[in-house]
């Protein structure tokens, strides 16, 4: 009786190792919901689309790399157009300040536009994100639908807001133009003598047409 209760224990036991293996394989409950997992989650994102670009970056791929289920990303972003918005929201942060930057306008509002905005390309702490963005929002249309709303939103309708002059969302976007056109030329497709000028060559150059653009009726 004893052999057969010890066997049928085993037996029992012996239902148990393939369910046990596929428990001990699934991901560690540890890198799922709690603390910080909204945070992985959005960095993970800014390392996947920077690596990969919008296009080859999916939902799963940002999950499995912050540890989640990716049920989970979709709580917290809901779809990857949102997370990618989150993301480089995020990235963009540096440039983002650059209103406050133009507060009070002054006959030096130009070279100040201009020093800001090469200040964020010229660090390569930066630059790097700002790369990815670009480069994302010049191959994808969601990706550029985007950048384009972000950059409305945060940046060019406060810089509109420190102008006095007509059509200052008009102007706002002359000088946001200028300045993008340049870093793509200098950062993005590096096409000397632009790519390898001295910044402050190019500010010297800049400043007086983002000057114009601001503050002359």
């Amino acid at each position: 009786m004893t052999d057969g209760g010890d066997a049928a224990a085993e037996g029992g036991q012996g239902d148990k190792p393939a369910g046990s293996a596929r428990r001990r394989g699934r991901p560690a409950r540890a890198a799922e919901p709690g603390p910080g997992a909204r945070e992985r989650i959005l960095a993970a994102a800014r390392t996947e689309f920077a690596e990969r670009g919008y296009d080859r970056t999916s939902i799963r791929g940002i999950a499995k790399a912050a540890g989640v289920d990716a049920a989970l990303v979709h709580h917290y972003f809901g779809t990857k157009e949102q997370v990618f918005g989150a993301a480089i929201e995020l990235s963009f942060a540096p440039a983002l300040t650059m209103p406050e930057t133009l507060a009070g306008g002054g006959a030096d509002v130009g070279e100040r536009m201009a020093r800001f905005m090469f200040g964020v390309w010229e660090n390569p702490v930066t630059r790097q994100p700002l790369l990815a963005i670009m480069r994302s929002a010049l191959t994808n249309d969601t990706a550029a639908a985007v950048l384009r709303g972000l950059v409305a939103r945060r940046m060019l309708q406060r810089v509109a807001g420190e102008l006095t002059v007509p059509d200052p969302e008009f102007r706002a976007q002359l000088a946001a133009g200028h300045l993008i056109g340049i870093a793509v030329l200098r950062y993005v497709i590096k096409m000397d003598p632009l790519a390898s000028a001295e910044v402050e060559e190019i500010i010297a150059m800049v400043a007086p047409a983002l000057q114009r653009y601001l503050t002359q009726p």
